[in-house]
Order: C-alpha cells, then structure tokens, then sequence
C-alpha cells in the first residue's frame, strides 16, 4: 500500500504568514523630517497634557524665581552691593542676569527626573515599540520643559523689576540674554537626560545632580564677584561654562563690553550637545 504525501499550498497572498512585520527599529532611519516633527508635537503635546493634570509640577518654576530673588537680595544684597560699589540696587543688577543662568539648570535636573520616572513607570517602554524616531522622544522633554524655563525666566525679571532691578541695555539684549540662557540650557538637559537613563531611581538622579550642581552654581560668578576668591577658585571659575554665561547675560543686559562671553557660552553649549545627545539617544534605544 502506498502513501501520497501533499505539499502544503502557498499561503494566500495578504495571510499573516507572507504580511512582512515591520518594526520600530527598521524603520527609524527612514523616517523622514517632517513625519520626525509630528511625532515631536504629538510627543510635546502629550508631556504638556500631563503638566495640566498634575499642576503641582509647576511650583517649582512658579516660585523658585520668586524665592531665590527675596532671598539673595535682602540677605547679601547689602554687603554684596557695597563691594560692588553701590548698594543693594547695584546687586539686583548683578544677580538677576546670573540667576537666569542657574535657572537652566534647575530645570534640567527635573527633566533627569522626569525621564526617569517615566522608565519606571513603563511609558518609555511603550514609546520604543512604536515607529518613531528615539531622538523624538527626548527631544520633545527638552522642547517642553523649555516652554517650562521660559516662564521660569519671565516670573525672574518681573520680580527683578519689582525689587528694584534697572535695564541699561536695549531690549534686544534682554531678549539676546533670554536666548542665549535658553540654548545653553537646552544643552545642559541633555546631560540630565543621560543620568537620568543611567540611574536606577529618580531620588538618585537628583541626588547626583546636585553633586554636580552646587559647585558648578557657587564656584561661578553667578552670585558675586569672582575677584575675591581665592588664586586657585579664580581658576576653575574662568573655566566654568555658568560664568561666561552669566558675564554674557550681564553684558547684554545692561549694556557693557561683551567680549568673548557670548562665544565661550555657544560653544560649550554645541559641545556639550553633540558629545551627549548622541549618549543619550543611543543609552534610551539600549536601557533594559
């Protein structure tokens, strides 16, 4: 007796067989400037959504500004003043420039958090099955939280103008100052986004970032003159990125010489930008 063995027929055209599976990452080199845009806005769009179902997020943009003004002007505005040459009026105009440099900061720090957090939470897992850029992703927290700074720098002159702060530049100085603190700190995101992937939990992000943080903010000419200090902080402040961005701000802001301030600051921000957007794009696409 013999058996007649039948090859299986070709699966129709369209079956789940033959239907090629596309996937995030063999698609993300195709997609094109425009699809990358969208993707950013509905990203950015989801991120600000957030912020309104959780306004509490916004106290520290809200008050910070508002806090570091009272307090650094009526606490060492008076001594700090006199050894500027004036008095209180005279700190005002030295600090709030300075202070526009740090607020940069403090809002990279809770992006690290923010990313953080999200990994936790699975939102970030969810984001990499599907096709979209990883670059969009990250991008669309720097593009909110300096939506986040620019409100944070506003409440800052107001109150600066409140407590007595004098404009002896132009306009567009001020607007050049805002500018010019906006991009150094999008660049200084980048490296929160990195920690913030590295890290295990967002109370160590924190942590480590104001490590970090506190000299670079206190070892700078953000709060006083620099002339003061010792031979060797003099040292580390002439190349710390926080003060050629204060001294630019000052000088577009109330009119003085700029020098090479406002260059050192656009170059530590593209250098800071093209060694750590491409760590953190590649640590997002690898994080477990």
């Amino acid at each position: 007796m013999s058996t007649t063995t039948t090859a299986p027929s070709p699966a129709p055209s369209g079956s789940p067989s033959t239907v090629p599976v596309k996937t995030a990452g063999a698609d993300e080199g195709r997609i094109g400037l425009r699809a990358n845009l969208r993707h950013i806005g509905a990203l950015a769009r989801r991120n600000l959504l957030q912020i309104k179902k959780d306004p509490e997020s916004m106290f520290d943009v809200l008050l910070m500004p508002v806090i570091f003004i009272l307090l650094f002007v009526y606490v060492f505005g008076g001594s700090v003043g006199a050894s500027l040459g004036g008095n209180r009026q005279e700190y005002v105009n030295y600090l709030v420039p300075g202070l526009m440099a740090m607020m940069g900061l403090n809002i990279a720090m809770a992006v690290g958090t923010g990313v953080n957090d999200d990994f936790r939470k699975g939102v970030m897992d969810r984001f990499r099955t599907m096709p979209i850029a990883r670059s969009s992703v990250l991008i669309a927290k720097i593009v909110v939280e300096l939506g986040r700074l620019m409100v944070a720098m506003f409440i800052l002159l107001v109150m600066g103008f409140v407590v007595g702060m004098e404009l002896h530049g132009s306009v567009f100085g001020l607007l050049a100052a805002v500018a010019l603190s906006a991009v150094f700190g999008a660049a200084i995101m980048w490296i929160f986004i990195l920690l913030g992937l590295s890290m295990k939990t967002a109370q160590a992000v924190q942590g480590t970032a104001m490590l970090v943080l506190m000299p670079l903010q206190f070892g700078s000419s953000i709060f006083v003159p620099t002339q003061t200090m010792p031979g060797w902080l003099q040292a580390f402040t002439d190349y710390n990125p926080l003060s050629n961005l204060a001294d630019a701000a000052r000088a577009l802001m109330q009119g003085g010489p700029v020098g090479d301030s406002v260059w050192w600051t656009l170059g530590w921000a593209a250098g800071i930008t093209l060694v750590m957007a491409p760590l953190a794009v590649a640590k997002f696409r690898k994080k477990a």
